[in-house]
């Protein structure tokens, strides 16, 4: 779609202009709330909460009961130890949930839900997650990772303690995928199902003979128990070593122990498929509904709502002609699909009555996530915004009777002042409409002329969303007195899947023009100062600011966060599954296409001081990237700063580490923007 002229609405207006500005301290005192757990009846919700200590650099999470109907919160569980992933018994007696004492292992818990001690029900080698309960309320589901050479918890704890002790720490591998994210894949930890019985405590691996990873990043939400309990579906991967090609299957157990596990989407099934995942079982019982990509080379490929017929064995894609992409979904009792998904830089609820259909979006700014659908018929989600963290929330399924369920940081966010928050639309590369969320500083004043902070997201394909960012907060940018631009430029999710695939091939192309188009509409607009702009970015985001660096000097600096400077040398990654598609070829049979958006190969143009933030612990992105881009900037005689972190990985996750980048960072612009003045 193609817009004449910029367009601009004001999203959110500025909030406590006589508080004080929000620092990079407030965002560590902010209670992390998580998704919240509805009790049967819908008379309460648990909710987990963290909250963070900066002096012993960590965080705990706590419990809490919050009546759906008003009232006060009050603490299920102590503050002593972690306790995470709650779930209500059938009969909203029983809450069980996972805990972890000091170093230990999360193990799962059980305690009464109007009060009393918890009991420990598991004693797991690696620990334990997900647990959800049987519908008949006497046994309790959940996954434990175990080892591929010894796939007992007896055989685990027995080789743990033999690993612990061993001298010699090596990985040796031949496979293609052999770590992600942070660690290492070669300890083959693999996922097992569990069910344990409440009344005998017996414990059932009812996947003894599993080989294949869960999410590697979430491996949380990846089964479902049929409605009578019989069989458990659970999405997991379907390749084999050396994982060549990764692809994710929907497969089915019975939860007996004694049956087989069987492939529901065996390669090719539903035609034209490569990954499968979520499975969730309708209400009767009848259909398994799951999640399928086509495209196993592009990530962002768009995900398809598909229909599994038990009795018939058939697949029927039920979403191919719907442009968005759901990310969870759960059924209501009457057989509604309720779908958290990606709208226009927003996540938003959709509905698909009787699950069929195309899906309809309820109404609602910001962002929701961690859905859950009651028996009463609610969704149930944590709600936020650019202006306003995390608190959990519910509404009716059809979208009325929004009601904000907790207020635990009304009194701190009471005391800071945020700026107003525009949403523009502009012609951006080839006259497409692009987006970009605009934060002005606290006590704005359009006669001014103020210095410009770009705050590029990563990916590419992902969102700056109307969300209450911890790490790259737009309002705590703004606040020190920067105009904030958060642009979802060509590549961008959450406007259908030709806006995001069309700049596989040419990464620094379109959003680099995006990034500059949106510079000289705010430029325009009278208030910014087109001699203090600064471009900073993570990830992807980061890439772009290497790209800006060597084609355009019209910042006054950059800051690279964790970002690839150097094509060829993120072959070094993790997952290199598609980089054929994402940078135009092969390094052995298309170089000079790889070389042609390659940030490194534009050496020549850097000039604008750069700041190099990297962890040593980044497997997406390998540190040396980081190392590479400092040490040309300083051989070019370019000023230069490196922060380098050794025990981060792709993001900076630890309190007091966060503190130091975040001052860093802002060290940084205001040496080279002088907000203020």
């Amino acid at each position: 779609m193609h817009v004449a002229e910029s367009q601009t609405a004001v999203l959110y207006p500025a909030a406590n202009p006589s508080g004080r500005r929000l620092k990079a301290e407030d965002l560590w005192k902010i209670a992390r709330v998580g998704a919240p757990a509805p009790t049967p009846d819908g008379s309460a919700v648990v909710v987990p909460v963290t909250n963070y200590d900066i002096e012993a650099n960590k965080g705990k999470q706590r419990l809490w009961l919050v009546p759906t109907g008003g009232g006060e919160p009050r603490p299920l569980t102590s503050d002593e130890h972690s306790s995470a992933e709650p779930s209500v018994s059938p009969d909203g007696r029983l809450l069980c949930f996972v805990r972890s004492r000091g170093e230990e292992k999360p193990q799962i818990h059980v305690m009464p839900l109007d009060g009393g001690e918890a009991e420990r029900l598991t004693d797991l080698p690696l620990g334990v997650l997900d647990p959800r309960w049987f519908p008949d309320g006497k046994r309790i589901a959940f996954v434990a990772m175990l080892y591929k050479a010894a796939p007992t918890p007896e055989g685990t704890k027995d080789l743990l303690e033999k690993r612990t002790k061993d001298p010699v720490k090596v990985h040796i591998t031949e496979d293609r995928v052999y770590r992600y994210w942070d660690r290492w894949l070669t300890d083959e930890e693999t996922p097992h199902l569990f069910a344990l019985d409440l009344a005998t405590r017996e414990l059932t691996d009812l996947t003894p003979g599993g080989t294949g990873w869960f999410d590697l990043m979430e491996p949380s939400g990846q089964y479902d128990i049929a409605p009578d309990g019989s069989e458990i579906a659970f999405a997991a991967n379907s390749s084999r070593p050396p994982h060549h090609l990764m692809r994710w299957a929907v497969y089915a157990v019975p939860t007996t122990g004694k049956g087989p596990v069987r492939c529901l989407t065996p390669e090719g099934t539903p035609k034209g498929s490569a990954d499968c995942q979520r499975p969730r079982y309708s209400p009767d019982g009848a259909s398994i509904y799951y999640g399928m990509q086509r495209d196993p080379y592009f990530y962002a490929d768009k995900v398809r709502i598909v229909r599994y017929d038990r009795a018939a064995g058939t697949h029927a894609v039920l979403t191919e002609d719907w442009d968005r992409s759901p990310s969870l979904w759960e059924f209501a009792p009457d057989g509604t699909l309720v779908l958290e998904t990606e709208d226009r830089a927003r996540v938003a609820l959709f509905v698909m009555p009787h699950g069929a259909g195309t899906p309809k979006r309820l109404p609602g700014d910001g962002t929701i996530a961690g859905l859950k659908v009651g028996r009463d018929a609610r969704a149930y989600f944590t709600h936020q915004s650019i202006s306003a963290p995390p608190e959990a929330a519910t509404c009716r399924i059809d979208g009325g009777d929004f009601r904000k369920l907790t207020r635990f940081n009304d009194r701190l966010m009471g005391e800071i002042a945020l700026g107003e928050v525009r949403e523009i639309e502009f012609a951006g590369a080839e006259g497409d409409r692009v987006q970009m969320f605009v934060v002005l500083p606290p006590g704005f004043d359009p006669a001014k002329r103020w210095p410009l902070v770009h705050v590029i997201h990563g990916g590419p394909h992902g969102i700056a969303g109307d969300n209450f960012h911890f790490r790259w907060n737009p309002q705590a940018f703004a606040a020190p007195g920067y105009v904030v631009s958060c642009v979802n430029f060509h590549g961008s999710t959450s406007w259908g899947q030709p806006f995001a695939e069309c700049i596989q091939g040419g990464h620094g192309d379109k959003p680099f023009t995006d990034i500059m188009t949106a510079t000289d509409v705010l430029i325009r607009a009278g208030f910014v100062d087109p001699k203090r702009m600064a471009a900073t970015g993570g990830s992807y985001g980061g890439y772009l600011v290497c790209w800006i660096a060597g084609n355009t000097d019209r910042f006054a600096c950059l800051i690279n966060h964790a970002g690839v400077f150097d094509l060829l040398a993120e072959y070094g990654s993790d997952i290199t599954q598609g980089r054929h598609k994402s940078y135009g070829g092969e390094p052995w049979d298309r170089l000079e296409a790889i070389d042609r958006w390659n940030p490194v190969r534009f050496a020549r143009g850097f000039t604008s001081p750069m700041l190099v933030i990297h962890g040593e612990r980044d497997y997406r992105v390998p540190h040396t990237q980081a190392l590479a881009a400092y040490n040309m900037y300083k051989a070019k005689g370019v000023e230069a700063r490196l922060v380098f972190f050794p025990d981060e990985n792709h993001w900076v996750l630890k309190p007091q580490n966060s503190l130091v980048w975040n001052r860093e960072v802002h060290d940084w612009l205001t040496r080279y923007l002088k907000p203020g003045d």
